[in-house]
């Protein structure tokens, strides 16, 4: 692997390698944020709807006592 950095160009080094690494950081950082930010809609949503039958369960119980 030591042969192989050597033998490429110092542009390669220096420049291509270092953008190459931020471009995969980025996409990367990008696809863990979109995966907790999915999860944490699906969250609230499920909240939500757990929010509402809540609130249906209680009018229904109160609509059947009078």
């Amino acid at each position: 692997m030591a042969e192989l950095w050597k033998s490429l160009p110092s542009w390669v080094r220096n420049i291509v390698v270092p953008v190459l690494v931020l471009v995969l950081a980025w996409n990367l950082l990008a696809f863990v944020f979109g995966v907790v930010g999915a999860l944490l809609a699906f969250a609230i949503k499920a909240l939500v709807v757990v929010g509402i039958a809540a609130a249906v369960v209680v009018l229904v119980k109160k609509a059947a006592r009078n």
